[in-house]
């Protein structure tokens, strides 16, 4: 049989109803732990679990404990590799239970982690407050940086062991050169050095886009947002090569930041209609931007594509993404007062944090997401005053539209 499209696999991949009764869906394992067969099989178990010992082609290990691994996160994970072409996935507690464990899986004190900027709040945070306090250095440079300038702060530094890059970056929309992180990746490591290229794919993958395929090793997800999509439940997704998984999964069992089998469960729900759901937000999406960008009190649109994004960064998307996604970002023109006006008028829209679920979000970056920043580390980001972010959802685009042209007149 030819190989068969992502949207076709996930429905029969990774679950046996056999092994369940015949049961269409696979049950919630609601257990804390698992029973062995025999001695053997729990030493078996305990070796792969810890990083003592590989995994055998075809072996499938018994189960533990769920902390350490589940039937519902695990038919999970063999299902949602499908999108971004990559081997195995890890699934956690939330984005930034994904984002902290990976990361803490491949740097020690001493290492150092070269990010592009601006990334989301809790990343930013990470990155510029904790991961110092456990002596790993970090330093930035623009999403939008060319191959030199994120050269530069690799280059004659033989610590750095991860390019970390979130792409498009939270909330400027500017996309980062995954295939330049590769180079330069590529370049400065050898035998005692492997340097990593992880990347948050949360905004526009899995569907429009696939960094896998230009050179990132680990791809990390809020599978909150649109894996999940439906404003109901808080995971993350590590997806990658199978032995950097690995490590990622040690790391979450000790850490104990995997997802719980409900959750677990939810997610595989949402899988069915995820690349529906993302395609006809992206629809309703592109009708908004026509709008904003036509608006006399809206100062500039950020969103991929456009040609006001710059010809270098319109060359990015073309090269690196097949749609566009679901999320705006706007300046209106004034300050935050205007700002907040608008956000205080809609009706259709909801004044939340967070993006990706069936309904409209609406919400203010410098204030809410990204209010840990300083003054200056806003400006050096692009992340201004009247900025507005839209998490654009599945209601009639016409109405969205009319309670945008509504709350703007307020202005």
């Amino acid at each position: 049989m030819s190989h068969v499209k992502p949207q076709t696999e996930i429905f029969s991949k990774g679950y046996d109803p056999q092994r369940s009764e015949g049961a269409a869906t696979p049950p919630v394992f609601r257990t804390s732990t698992f029973i062995f067969k025999t001695a053997a099989e729990g030493k078996r178990a305990f070796e792969i679990a810890y990083g003592l010992d590989t995994m055998k082609q075809d072996e499938s290990p018994a189960l533990i404990y769920t902390r350490v691994n589940n039937p519902n996160s695990e038919i999970l994970e063999d299902k949602v590799i499908g999108w971004d072409g990559a081997e195995a996935a890890a699934v956690f507690s939330s984005g930034m239970g994904a984002i902290s464990s990976t990361c803490l899986a491949f740097l020690k004190p001493g290492d150092t982690l070269v990010f592009s900027d601006p990334v989301y709040g809790g990343t930013e945070y990470l990155f510029r407050h904790l991961l110092p306090a456990f002596q790993i250095k970090t330093k930035h440079f623009p999403a939008g940086a060319t191959q030199e300038e994120m050269e530069a702060l690799v280059k004659g530094d033989p610590t750095v062991k991860v390019i970390y890059l979130e792409s498009p970056a939270n909330p400027t929309m500017q996309m980062c050169d995954i295939a330049a992180a590769r180079a330069i990746a590529d370049k400065y490591s050898d035998d005692k050095r492997k340097i990593i290229v992880m990347m948050d794919n949360t905004f526009m993958g899995p569907i429009f886009s696939t960094p896998i395929k230009h050179g990132a090793d680990i791809l990390l997800y809020s599978a909150t947002k649109f894996f999940g999509g439906h404003s109901d439940l808080v995971a993350g997704l590590a997806i990658g090569r199978k032995d950097l998984i690995g490590q990622a999964k040690v790391m979450r069992t000790i850490l104990g930041s995997n997802s719980d089998p409900d959750t677990a469960w939810l997610i595989h729900r949402s899988l069915g209609t995820l690349q529906i759901r993302m395609e006809k937000q992206q629809e309703n999406a592109v009708k908004i931007v026509e709008f904003l960008r036509k608006h006399p009190k809206i100062e500039r649109v950020a969103y991929p594509g456009l040609p006001e994004m710059g010809d270098r960064q319109v060359a990015l998307w073309k090269k690196q993404c097949t749609g566009t996604g679901s999320i705006v970002s706007f300046l209106v023109k004034g300050g935050e007062p205007e700002a907040f006006k608008v956000l205080d008028a809609v009706h259709h829209m909801k004044l939340a944090v967070s993006l990706g679920g069936i309904e409209t979000l609406i919400e203010h970056p410098g204030t809410m997401t990204h209010s840990d920043m300083t003054a200056a580390e806003k400006i050096h980001a692009g992340i201004t005053e009247n900025m507005i972010r839209l998490s654009v959802g599945l209601e009639d685009p016409e109405d969205l539209i009319a309670d945008l042209k509504q709350a703007l007149d307020k202005i």
